[in-house]
């Protein structure tokens, strides 16, 4: 049979090459040598024993409350969160000697003393208090099994297309199946514990437990009669900031007899004589808005755990699937799988960089997406440092949300991988920075507009924090706005860009009349301002006009403009708009070769050659000003600078990398730098970014970065239309295909204009692509150097084979 198989193959393969088609021919190779895609099952994370600390216990979130699952035998511990619940309260963080210092900042930075004019930003300019409140825990609910011999066949696991941690262990003859989900529908954490006989799964097991409550917080456990638990307390002050929260966490156990023994006593239920325990746990602070503290957080628990309790588990466990996979299976990357795959998950990311396991690239895709579905849903906070997952009343950096790359890096996968709901907290965050910010514009700088700097937390305080090295950046506001543009660009929603327009407006505003003339008045450029967190000289940071403030203002500018063009408002303003746009300085190439960081050619002397932040290739990505074809000696500068940076550096900065190198075109290197996000030094054995420590950005910018890699629409069809407001763009497939994906497909991607995208590959080449238009505008289709124009009706699909391979 092997020898007629390969018999047939080579037959069929000289007589297609004969007559030249390429298209046939890979699909022929494709029926012979079809690789093995992934199984029933393999969109999960698995391990062969309990979590023993928290980068190796798996998340569980509904966008709202949150839980790390340790998978422990004799006590199993749920890590809770709550996403309101932040230290302090709403504060203004307005300085009062500010708006009198700002001139002098701004003459000392026109003389080039930037260290004293750094030293009085420190001294005058610097919000009050100087550090924003943290991201805190709700505590920890312990489930706790009396002690027992040896656990056996011990697996735990989290299934991706499911949202459910599972554990599975056989112990005193008793097989235990503990589920957990956090359900969207039912706004309730779900734990569901079943016993049954190892030698007979029909027959009932015994289940015998205690639940308690263990918490950092000011908080106060108790029981409210015989199967209730409830944890009361406070957030926190923090900085001065006063304790302004309360917060409760409400437990529930349901058992499935009536005659299973359920006791209270002192802060702890106990649970007996049973087989099947449901326990519903809700949580709830009194946040209602950042300026508003007055909600009830027991009313909030109360009904969502008297409205879950009713309902079975079956029921629940059915609903939460379905909502889930709603969104989850909009999208699916298969990359063939070997053997490797089969192993546990942190034997997996211990080899990745050896070879052999590529289908951890398409597990790495699917989690992320399901760290976003878990941590951003319509109505919820947006997705911080954490996303929603914190064990800490003092995390790192807070785990707020740092808008000089980390938040937006955290939204780049929701329009490309189909799921743009799921950017609605963002939007909505950017809206009340908006309000916030034009209150510190005033009182601050004394200008109008709207202004936000280089973190935001619950309460939405604008103003710039931790020091001028770092925190003296007030593009945040520009840079977020960005991102309602995007959503415009991949939807065609006017009704939500009237919405958003009064926000481009203001932050325009605020930059038309903050920015200040250089070179003899030749350009406009921000200041006091700097590249966010790196040097130019030691210690020394601020700046005016670094390149990435340029090219974040050219995208604002031209969307502001084209907004109100689209929207027929706001004529003379859009044309100031442009006018001011018009004064910022082009990017610039060194001495060196280098895209230069600032106007002047600083980079060679800088003390961090090295540096994480590579924010002056803001036009390679997320932007689109730099582009290989359109501007081929700025992205040859642009890879001389990533070539200086290197590519070892903390997580999220590498996964920007692969980003980056993907809208190079360069496959193999972006490959290899993913090598590096998939390593044990850059992903815990949980798969969480490591920066080190967890910074959930990395796994969402390494999903953006997959994507780029597999397809790319950010080229506009018209030059002259810098916004691409026509929503005319190019779809460019297999941009940077690496040779280490030889085959695979990839389904339910977005481009912009409006398109679904489903690829396929095979042998290093493109196969087909099948295009559905969603909005019926004009596309470009790009395989290497094969363009394709086309134009759908809106619903229409179209399938389209090259007839050349470009691998």
């Amino acid at each position: 049979m092997t020898s007629g198989y390969h018999q047939a193959m080579k037959r069929t393969i000289d007589r297609l090459t004969r007559a030249r088609s390429l298209p046939a021919l890979l699909l022929a190779l494709a029926a012979f040598t079809q690789p093995a895609y992934a199984e029933p099952g393999d969109a999960r994370l698995w391990y062969d024993e309990p979590a023993s600390e928290w980068i190796e216990a798996l998340p569980v979130g509904n966008g709202r409350l949150g839980a790390m699952v340790f998978g422990g035998v004799t006590t199993e511990r749920l890590q809770l969160n709550e996403d309101t619940l932040w230290a302090g309260g709403p504060y203004n963080p307005a300085n009062p000697k500010a708006r009198a210092a700002l001139p002098e900042i701004r003459r000392l930075m026109a003389k080039g003393d930037y260290g004293k004019a750094q030293a009085l930003v420190d001294e005058a300019f610097m919000s009050v208090p100087l550090r924003q409140p943290s991201y805190q825990t709700v505590g920890s609910l312990f489930i706790s099994m009396a002690p027992s011999e040896y656990a056996f066949e011990y697996e735990r696991e989290l299934d991706l297309d499911t949202a459910i941690a599972t554990t599975r262990f056989q112990v005193g003859g008793n097989q235990i199946v503990r589920q957990v989900l956090s359900s969207p529908v039912d706004d309730v954490i779900v734990v569901r514990i079943e016993s049954t006989k190892v030698d007979d799964p029909e027959e009932p097991g015994w289940l015998g437990f205690s639940l308690g409550f263990q918490t950092p917080m000011p908080a106060r456990a108790q029981t409210l009669g015989n199967d209730t638990l409830v944890l009361e307390g406070r957030n926190e002050a923090m900085f001065g900031i006063d304790s302004a929260l309360t917060y409760q966490a409400l437990v529930k156990v349901i058992a499935d007899n009536a005659d299973a023994q359920i006791s209270a006593t002192g802060q702890q239920l106990h649970v007996a004589n049973t087989s099947a325990v449901t326990i519903v746990i809700a949580a709830a602070t009194s946040y209602k808005r950042f300026d508003d503290v007055s909600g009830n957080p027991r009313t909030r628990t109360t009904a969502a755990v008297t409205a879950a309790s009713k309902r079975s588990w079956d029921d629940i466990r059915k609903d939460h699937v379905a909502e889930h996979q709603r969104l989850f299976r909009r999208a699916r990357l298969e990359l063939p799988r070997t053997d490797r795959a089969d192993l546990p998950t942190d034997e997996r990311i211990a080899g990745y960089a050896d070879g052999g396991d590529e289908a951890l690239a398409a597990l790495y895709f699917d989690y992320g997406r399901y760290l976003l579905i878990s941590s951003s849903r319509p109505g919820t906070q947006p997705a911080n440092l954490q996303g929603i997952w914190n064990a800490s009343t003092t995390p790192p950096w807070g785990s707020k949300y740092t808008i000089n790359i980390n938040t937006e890096m955290n939204y780049w996968p929701a329009q490309p991988t189909a799921l743009p709901e799921l950017a609605e907290p963002l939007h909505r965050m950017v809206g009340e920075i908006a309000e916030r910010g034009a209150v510190f514009a005033r009182e601050h700088y004394g200008t109008g507009g709207w202004v936000t700097h280089h973190n935001i937390d619950l309460w939405r305080a604008t103003g710039p924090i931790d020091g001028a090295f770092w925190g003296m950046w007030p593009t945040g506001g520009a840079w977020l706005s960005t991102h309602l543009w995007e959503h415009y660009l991949y939807g065609g929603d006017l009704e939500f860009l009237a919405r958003a327009y009064p926000i481009f407006k203001g932050a325009s505003q605020f930059f038309i009349e903050n920015l200040q003339p250089v070179e003899d008045g030749l350009y406009l450029a921000t200041g006091p301002s700097n590249s966010p967190e790196n040097a130019h000289h030691d210690g020394v940071s601020l700046a005016l006009g670094p390149a990435m403030d340029n090219q974040v203002l050219r995208d604002l500018f031209a969307q502001t403009a084209a907004a109100a063009s689209l929207l027929k408002l706001d004529p003379e303003f859009a044309a100031k708009v442009l006018e001011t746009r018009a004064k910022l300085a082009p990017d610039r190439v060194g001495a060196d070769g280098q895209l230069q960081e600032w106007r002047d050619d600083w980079d060679s002397d800088a003390p961090e050659p090295d540096h994480r932040h590579v924010s002056h290739l803001y036009a390679v990505q997320p932007g689109a000003q730099i582009t290989p074809r359109g501007t081929p000696e700025l992205a040859d500068a642009a890879r001389v600078t990533l070539d200086r940076r290197g590519d070892i550096t903390t997580g999220w900065a590498i996964a920007w990398r692969i980003n980056l190198w993907a809208r190079l075109l360069d496959g193999d290197r972006a490959h290899g730098i993913l090598k590096l996000l998939l390593s044990p030094e850059r992903s815990y054995p949980n798969l969480f970014d490591a920066h080190p420590p967890f910074q959930i950005d990395g796994n969402f910018g390494g999903v953006s970065a997959i994507t780029e890699m597999l397809m790319q629409s950010h080229v506009r069809l018209n030059p002259d239309d810098p916004a691409g407001s026509d929503l005319g763009f190019e779809i460019e497939l297999l941009p940077a295909l690496p040779s280490a994906w030889p085959d695979g497909k990839i389904t339910g991607l977005r481009a912009r204009g409006g398109f679904d995208v489903d690829l396929e590959w095979t042998g290093g080449c493109l196969a087909s692509v099948t295009l559905t238009s969603r909005l019926g505008k004009p596309t470009r289709l790009r395989y290497g150097e094969t363009t394709h124009p086309l134009t759908l009706e809106k619903g229409q699909s179209t399938t389209w084979t090259p007839e050349t391979c470009h691998g």
